[in-house]
């Protein structure tokens, strides 16, 4: 392990990865091999998932495919020196700031999204010009093995390499000197990683997750609101960082919301979703025997079935919650909905803003001033109005959390951004010199605070 992060420093070092053309080579290399290897990362995501061909496509491969795309496209422009103004103070100097590498980048990934959540970050990464470190999640061997075949036949591992192993290789590779560390999972882990990091003061990005709210207000064009709700939650069946957590419903509408909902859950997966081909089981036993435990903190309204051979839990919506309860104080990260009824909007939002600040926060409402003001009072990592999970979806977003929900963000620009180091520069000019900078000290101050005014 230690001899690779070497060897990848000595190759950084050769300063090959700083230039534009071979980042873009890489990229379009990633490009093909992955389409190359389409069939054997859906093949994967269906063992370790359950994952139907259309859902891995479109969350897992396309979305890398399009993230290289946007890159490819954009990196000169992102690479290109920027210039800025420079004081007059200064006349003759000239300022600007260069984007450069960070150097040797460790990529953490989880297993509910293993191939685009260890994928994606490597995608900033190689567009600024880093080597990089994998680290896939054990919890899916299939994708981690897929991945770890791609790189290994395709890239020098002195460029990129992927390391395999449990949470002990992990502990090694947090031990080791990185120049940043691009992490994503829970917030328990991501603590543990940001105190690793501190000891050799590493940079870190940490996308995390928590309860992200979903407010549903009393004017909304309900039964789509139910429709993209419930497509939110259970994609993935429910194991997605930005899921819908809870729903925070009008009183007034809760019941027709949720005889919405279950018409919805029959028309996506059928009478019995635990035998449709397009729902998703959960990653392994723990966390299943996890989710059983919340299914009885509240009362089951719609679902509840369970498969425990082969992992299913059907989607389940939970009515009479306790706000102290497990189910409200823990991620979910699962397909279990619970729903709390609320009459005034005020007490809803501070009710939001008791809790953690979340990744993300959903807002359905036709009312332009509630939702504003749902906006202006609270504190999120991202916001999508009137529908669920798409704006992480978007290359024009960045997309990250806040306080406990993480820091740092990514795709798009944001990635390109993230992996860079922007460097100052000012170049000053030698044709003269200003005397008063120096002592003795004999310039008035008076005078002095009139220069400082130009800065």
């Amino acid at each position: 392990m230690i001899n690779i992060i070497k060897s990848q420093r000595e190759f950084f070092n050769k300063n090959i990865t700083k230039d534009i053309g071979f980042r873009i080579a890489q990229l379009k290399k990633l490009k093909k091999v992955i389409l190359q290897n389409e069939e054997n990362i859906l093949n994967s995501l269906k063992k370790d998932l359950n994952k139907s061909p259309f859902e891995s496509y479109t969350t897992e491969i396309g979305f890398v495919i399009n993230e290289i795309n946007y890159m490819i496209k954009n990196i000169k422009k992102f690479s290109k020196t920027k210039k800025v103004k420079t004081p007059i103070i200064y006349f003759g100097a000239s300022s600007y700031i260069v984007s450069e590498p960070v150097g040797i980048a460790l990529i953490i990934g989880p297993w509910n999204y293993p191939f685009q959540l260890n994928i994606a970050p490597l995608v900033g990464s190689i567009a600024a010009g880093n080597c990089s470190t994998i680290k896939p999640s054990e919890y899916s061997p299939n994708v981690s093995n897929v991945i770890e075949k791609i790189i290994k036949e395709n890239f020098n591992e002195n460029y990129i390499t992927v390391i395999q192993g449990d949470s002990k290789i992990s502990k090694e590779l947090l031990c080791q000197k990185f120049d940043y560390i691009f992490f994503t999972g829970s917030t328990s882990i991501g603590k543990l990683v940001m105190e690793a990091a501190s000891k050799n003061l590493t940079p870190v990005t940490l996308e995390l997750g928590g309860k992200s709210p979903c407010i549903v207000d009393k004017e909304v064009a309900l039964n789509l609101a139910a429709k993209r709700i419930a497509w939110g939650k259970f994609l993935n069946a429910g194991q997605t960082c930005v899921a819908p957590d809870y729903v925070l419903i009008n009183k007034s509408v809760k019941e027709e919301f949720i005889i919405n909902v279950k018409k919805q859950i029959k028309d996506f997966y059928g009478d019995n979703p635990l035998l449709s081909k397009d729902y998703v089981k959960i990653i392994n036993k723990n966390h299943f025997n996890r989710l059983l435990n919340l299914l009885n903190q509240g009362n089951i309204v719609v679902g509840g079935n369970i498969d425990k051979k082969n992992l299913f839990i059907s989607p389940t919506i939970i009515d009479n919650v306790s706000s102290d309860s497990t189910l409200m104080n823990e991620e979910i990260f699962g397909p279990i909905l619970p729903i709390i009824e609320y009459e005034n909007l005020d007490d809803t939002i501070k009710f939001i803003n008791t809790k953690p600040k979340p990744l993300a926060l959903y807002i359905f409402s036709s009312n332009n001033k509630n939702i504003n003001k749902i906006i202006n009072s609270t504190s999120s990592g991202g916001i999508t109005i009137n529908d669920t999970l798409i704006h992480m979806t978007t290359n024009y977003l960045p997309f990250g959390g806040v306080g406990e929900s993480g820091m740092g963000s990514y795709h798009g620009k944001a990635s390109f951004d993230t992996f860079s180091h922007k460097k100052s520069i000012l170049k000053n000019q030698t044709k003269f010199d200003l005397k008063l900078k120096y002592p003795p000290y004999n310039t008035p101050l008076k005078f002095i605070k009139k220069i400082l005014n130009l800065l």
